[in-house]
């Protein structure tokens, strides 16, 4: 067992490596630190070979000319396994051997230890942490850029989903981490406000041993709740459910926008899998809708390109880390310089404000940049019922006004404009 553990997180490193093309460019290394191995590992996998990807096509087409200078690019992940302690030790590691200037993370109890060493004298980096919890961003670090949607958007969005349904009782099962932690609370105070009633709340470790939440479960099942919301990573989060299912749960399922319908699905296979009265695991599901879903003229392509090299099917993370990359590179030929976190920092919001990425030749759009680091993105969201997919909302929730709503209305490139809803934040 351990070999074959020893060989996941080997093959899962040499998937990270960004092969450089052939010519007198120099290399610059692009750092990942994350859960190469464990529960989350394809949480990942789903973040890591985005930024892959966008590595693999930035050297196919000859790197990048910075100052008169050929540059490619190289990726190098190690693997934390979720410890704080760990994801500091890699980026130090990453930043000292390979003299990353970027380093990649994902999970939100990480970046925050991330954020007290990336601005120490001489040895500052740009961390790219995908993580929808932007209190993180409650640090001031000058060096902190995020790609992900507010969560608390899709906690507006869902409040209104399933009070329109009728639903007022909802019980809650999360993952109990500082993500999961930030979802209970936000999520019980916005339900509360609306006037909807929260009959159980317990976070319980997403560790794929049904042992560790069953207690929890059967307590949030007794209290006979409309909807639950679970949430971790995808795997666990798909056990869960199938636990849910078990014993005797017929109801709605709310996920928090880190777990993935298809990627839940393909774990479960779960055309297969029904419990009592016929009841899908997945049925009567509302969560982050499906990459090859999205009503934008890229994501088709997108989704075959990425299949085509990683045999999976492409996650949100996966597009929006792709995006970032290629931001990053962007920024790196506007700042004039491969080297200078600041510099590269400094150079991001003229160029989205020139030239935002638009969905024509982007999987996900990105209209502007926060002061605070914040990408301006949509959230995207789906549901399933009797086995159907609805049509995805998009859900800008970053204008802070309806004209800025509408002058990034204007500019997406997506097909179904009807379906892209403002939910400002409150």
């Amino acid at each position: 067992m351990r070999v074959v553990k020893s060989l996941l997180v080997i093959i899962a490193a040499l998937a990270c490596i960004g092969w450089p093309v052939a010519g007198a460019a120099e290399e610059v290394v692009i750092g990942y630190t994350g859960p190469l191995s464990g529960p989350a590992a394809e949480y990942a996998k789903d973040n890591f070979t985005g930024a892959d990807l966008a590595i693999r096509e930035i050297n196919a087409d000859g790197g990048i000319t910075v100052a008169g200078k050929k540059y490619t690019f190289r990726f190098e992940c190690l693997d934390d396994q979720m410890s704080p302690e760990a994801a500091v030790a890699n980026a130090r590691k990453l930043v000292s051997r390979y003299n990353a200037p970027v380093v990649f993370n994902s999970l939100a109890h990480c970046i925050g230890p991330l954020l007290k060493v990336n601005v120490e004298p001489g040895n500052e980096f740009l961390i790219m942490g995908y993580s929808s919890i932007h209190s993180l961003h409650n640090f001031g670090n000058p060096l902190f850029i995020n790609p992900t949607p507010n969560f608390i958007a899709y906690i507006i969005a869902y409040c209104d989903i399933v009070w329109q349904k009728g639903f007022r009782r909802g019980a809650m099962v999360v993952v109990n981490t500082a993500y999961g932690d930030s979802w209970r609370g936000q999520f019980r105070s916005h339900w509360e406000r609306r006037g909807g009633i929260i009959t159980a709340d317990h976070a319980v470790p997403y560790s794929g041993n049904p042992d560790d939440y069953r207690k929890e479960l059967e307590d949030a099942i007794a209290a006979d709740p409309d909807f639950i919301l679970i949430g971790g990573a995808s795997v666990p989060t798909a056990l869960v459910a199938k636990l849910a299912r078990e014993l005797g749960y017929d109801g709605a399922f709310l996920l928090s926008d880190q777990a993935r319908m298809d990627a839940m699905a393909r774990f479960l296979d779960h055309r297969e899998i029904r419990y009592h009265n016929g009841t899908d695991v997945l049925n009567s599901v509302i969560g982050v809708a499906n990459i090859a879903d999205l009503p934008l003229p890229y994501s088709t392509t997108f989704a075959e390109k990425y299949t085509s090299i990683f045999k999976r099917p492409p996650a949100w993370e996966t597009a929006l880390n792709y995006t970032a990359m290629k931001i990053i590179a962007r920024a790196m030929v506007k700042a004039g310089t491969v080297s200078d976190p600041f510099a590269i920092r400094a150079a991001i919001p003229e160029l989205l404000e020139n030239q935002p990425i638009l969905g024509d030749k982007s999987p996900n759009e990105v209209f502007g940049i926060e002061d605070n680091g914040i990408l301006k993105s949509a959230g995207v969201l789906q549901t399933v019922e009797d086995g159907r997919t609805s049509r995805v909302d998009h859900i800008f929730s970053f204008p802070k006004s309806e004209e800025e709503f509408y002058e990034a209305l204007n500019l997406s490139k997506a097909i179904e404009p009807e379906n892209i809803r403002w939910f400002p934040l409150r």
